[in-house]
């Protein structure tokens, strides 16, 4: 079983009285764990509040009381590729994340995802991603060392000040007769919630896109997000009609199977540029990983 060596933690929500016991809020927030197994983590002593006291089954309910727990998983998988640490100093760590392994705990993976293998590797148990990748995609991660300084880093991401390049391998029939478009629109969440869609509305979702060069049938994408939603450049690019070579999601949803380890997602955080807010310096990195080009 694989154990979370930090803890989680959830705040208890204002809700209408009369309050939920802990455990009936907890199989609410989390229906993947039944109510056995939370009661049986109480009577266990694994639920603690903020001065590290064990919560029991008479702990009541109490809006903004903070729950810390540690996430269990059985037959947690293995994810036999490595990261690279790209740079580190007192602020902030780069990491070259290789294409499968989630960047937090989530689901199946406990131990099995970038953040818990660098806290392991350095000893930092600060650390604290600035942005995200998703699990199918590789490259470039940057994680904040110093709780001090992070919410200037949270800044840079949040106002758009970190230029983001991505490359991708798209299927390519027919060379189109443009090699750049500007891609802008809404996108929500669709069914099931973790598959994105877009709909009409006010625009959330942009991006630069580039085809660099084709060859056999494939083309190399250059990929600029101008902005941060969930799967944007995955439903861009296939929105365009190049579905991405070895998408499970877009542009059509595929049956739920194990990892394919030999047919990663074409889709890589290639490089990311910014000016550092606390050395006053700019900052540039670039992925060392490569696609199946």
């Amino acid at each position: 079983m694989g154990i979370a060596k930090q803890p989680s933690v959830v705040t208890l929500p204002a809700v209408p009285t009369p309050y939920p016991s802990i455990v009936e809020f907890l199989c609410r927030a989390f229906p993947g764990i039944s109510p056995d197994q939370w009661a049986q983590r109480l009577r266990e002593g694994k639920l603690l509040d903020d001065q590290g006291t064990p919560i029991n089954a008479d702990t009541p309910y109490a809006p903004s009381k903070r729950i810390f727990y540690f996430r269990e998983v059985e037959n947690e998988p293995v994810i036999p590729f490595a990261e690279q640490i790209l740079f580190q100093d007192r602020e902030i760590l780069v990491a070259d994340k290789p294409h499968f392994l989630p960047v937090t705990p989530g689901g199946r993976y406990v131990e099995e995802c970038l953040l818990n293998r660098l806290r392991a590797r350095t000893g930092l148990t600060d650390l604290a991603p600035l942005h995200r990748l998703d699990r199918e995609t590789a490259g470039l991660v940057i994680f904040s060392v110093n709780p001090e300084t992070r919410g200037a880093y949270h800044g840079l991401f949040r106002h758009g000040k970190v230029e983001k390049i991505y490359h991708a391998l798209a299927e390519v029939n027919q060379p189109p007769r443009e090699n750049q478009w500007t891609v802008e629109n809404r996108i929500v969440r669709g069914e099931p919630r973790f598959r994105m869609k877009t709909v009409a509305g006010i625009v959330n979702a942009r991006s630069h896109i580039q085809l660099l060069e084709v060859k056999h049938k494939r083309g190399l994408f250059r990929l600029q997000p101008l902005t941060g939603k969930t799967h944007q450049l995955r439903l861009h690019l296939s929105g365009l009609g190049f579905g991405i070579i070895n998408d499970r999601v877009y542009p059509e949803l595929q049956p739920e199977r194990d990892d394919d380890f030999d047919r990663p997602l074409q889709l890589l955080a290639r490089e990311i540029r910014f000016h550092d807010p606390v050395t006053g310096t700019d900052r540039g990195f670039r992925s060392e990983r490569g696609l199946s080009w």
